[in-house]
Protein backbone atom coordinates (compact mmCIF):
# COMPACT_ATOMS: atom_id res chain seq x y z
CA UNK A 1 0.00 0.00 0.00
CA UNK A 2 1.34 3.40 -0.93
CA UNK A 3 0.13 6.70 0.43
CA UNK A 4 1.39 10.06 -0.71
CA UNK A 5 0.79 13.37 1.01
CA UNK A 6 -0.88 15.97 -1.21
CA UNK A 7 -0.24 18.86 1.15
CA UNK A 8 0.44 20.04 4.69
CA UNK A 9 -1.62 21.64 7.43
CA UNK A 10 -0.66 24.99 8.92
CA UNK A 11 -2.52 24.91 12.22
CA UNK A 12 -2.47 26.86 15.48
CA UNK A 13 -2.22 23.48 17.25
CA UNK A 14 1.50 22.75 17.63
CA UNK A 15 1.17 19.95 20.21
CA UNK A 16 -1.58 17.50 21.18
CA UNK A 17 -2.16 19.13 24.56
CA UNK A 18 -4.72 21.87 24.12
CA UNK A 19 -5.87 20.79 20.66
CA UNK A 20 -9.57 20.00 20.22
CA UNK A 21 -10.63 16.36 20.46
CA UNK A 22 -12.96 16.95 17.50
CA UNK A 23 -12.70 19.74 14.95
CA UNK A 24 -16.30 20.81 15.23
CA UNK A 25 -15.58 21.97 18.78
CA UNK A 26 -13.10 24.54 17.48
CA UNK A 27 -13.53 27.91 15.82
CA UNK A 28 -9.82 28.08 14.98
CA UNK A 29 -8.68 28.84 11.44
CA UNK A 30 -6.08 26.68 9.68
CA UNK A 31 -4.52 26.71 6.24
CA UNK A 32 -3.96 23.66 4.08
CA UNK A 33 -1.24 24.11 1.50
CA UNK A 34 -1.64 21.72 -1.40
CA UNK A 35 1.59 20.80 -3.17
CA UNK A 36 1.90 22.33 -6.64
CA UNK A 37 1.71 18.95 -8.41
CA UNK A 38 -1.83 18.51 -7.01
CA UNK A 39 -3.04 22.12 -7.12
CA UNK A 40 -5.00 21.63 -10.37
CA UNK A 41 -7.20 19.23 -8.40
CA UNK A 42 -8.52 22.20 -6.39
CA UNK A 43 -10.38 23.58 -9.42
CA UNK A 44 -14.04 24.05 -8.41
CA UNK A 45 -13.48 23.39 -4.71
CA UNK A 46 -14.64 26.94 -3.89
CA UNK A 47 -18.16 25.81 -4.90
CA UNK A 48 -18.40 23.73 -1.71
CA UNK A 49 -19.01 25.20 1.72
CA UNK A 50 -17.75 22.17 3.64
CA UNK A 51 -14.97 19.71 2.96
CA UNK A 52 -13.82 16.40 4.38
CA UNK A 53 -10.10 16.44 5.08
CA UNK A 54 -8.32 13.10 5.37
CA UNK A 55 -4.95 13.40 7.03
CA UNK A 56 -2.24 11.32 8.67
CA UNK A 57 -1.88 11.37 12.46
CA UNK A 58 1.89 11.41 12.18
CA UNK A 59 2.44 11.99 15.91
CA UNK A 60 -0.04 9.43 17.24
CA UNK A 61 1.33 6.89 19.65
CA UNK A 62 1.20 3.11 19.21
CA UNK A 63 -2.26 1.60 18.85
CA UNK A 64 -3.99 -0.25 21.64
CA UNK A 65 -7.08 -2.34 20.93
CA UNK A 66 -8.76 -1.16 24.14
CA UNK A 67 -8.89 2.54 25.01
CA UNK A 68 -10.70 4.94 27.30
CA UNK A 69 -12.74 7.27 25.04
CA UNK A 70 -12.57 11.02 25.59
CA UNK A 71 -14.75 12.00 28.56
CA UNK A 72 -15.28 8.38 29.69
CA UNK A 73 -13.74 6.25 32.43
CA UNK A 74 -14.12 2.71 31.13
CA UNK A 75 -12.06 1.01 28.43
CA UNK A 76 -13.77 -0.17 25.27
CA UNK A 77 -12.70 -1.53 21.91
CA UNK A 78 -10.68 0.88 19.77
CA UNK A 79 -12.92 0.54 16.73
CA UNK A 80 -15.95 1.70 18.73
CA UNK A 81 -14.18 5.00 19.45
CA UNK A 82 -12.67 7.95 17.62
CA UNK A 83 -9.37 7.68 19.48
CA UNK A 84 -6.42 8.95 17.42
CA UNK A 85 -4.09 6.04 18.21
CA UNK A 86 -4.95 3.48 15.54
CA UNK A 87 -3.20 0.72 13.57
CA UNK A 88 -3.39 3.03 10.52
CA UNK A 89 -3.42 6.55 11.95
CA UNK A 90 -5.84 8.09 9.47
CA UNK A 91 -8.04 10.97 10.54
CA UNK A 92 -10.93 12.70 8.90
CA UNK A 93 -12.45 16.01 9.79
CA UNK A 94 -15.32 17.93 8.23
CA UNK A 95 -14.40 21.60 7.96
CA UNK A 96 -15.91 24.83 6.71
CA UNK A 97 -14.12 26.28 3.69
CA UNK A 98 -13.41 29.94 4.45
CA UNK A 99 -11.51 30.74 1.25
CA UNK A 100 -9.24 29.40 -1.46
CA UNK A 101 -6.23 31.39 -2.64
CA UNK A 102 -4.17 29.58 -5.23
CA UNK A 103 -3.09 26.28 -3.70
CA UNK A 104 -3.98 27.30 -0.12
CA UNK A 105 -7.31 26.45 1.50
CA UNK A 106 -8.29 28.38 4.61
CA UNK A 107 -10.64 26.29 6.74
CA UNK A 108 -12.42 26.47 10.08
CA UNK A 109 -12.79 23.54 12.47
CA UNK A 110 -9.78 21.40 11.55
CA UNK A 111 -8.40 19.41 14.48
CA UNK A 112 -5.07 18.51 12.85
CA UNK A 113 -1.75 19.39 14.40
CA UNK A 114 0.54 21.79 12.58
CA UNK A 115 2.42 20.19 9.66
CA UNK A 116 0.16 17.11 9.56
CA UNK A 117 0.30 15.49 6.11
CA UNK A 118 -2.94 15.79 4.13
CA UNK A 119 -3.82 12.66 2.16
CA UNK A 120 -7.08 13.62 0.45
CA UNK A 121 -9.87 16.19 0.29
CA UNK A 122 -13.47 15.51 -0.64
CA UNK A 123 -16.51 17.79 -0.73
CA UNK A 124 -19.02 17.20 2.04
CA UNK A 125 -22.36 16.27 0.49
CA UNK A 126 -25.11 16.01 3.11
CA UNK A 127 -27.26 13.60 1.04
CA UNK A 128 -24.34 11.19 0.86
CA UNK A 129 -22.41 11.85 4.07
CA UNK A 130 -25.30 12.00 6.56
CA UNK A 131 -27.19 8.73 7.09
Amino acid sequence: MKLKAIGLVNSPFKVKEGSPHQGRFSEEISDITIFEEYSEGLDGIENWSNLIIIYWLDRAGPASMRVVPYGKKKKTGLFSTRAPIRPNPLALCTVKLVKKEGNVLTVKGLDALDESPVLDIKPFVADIDCP
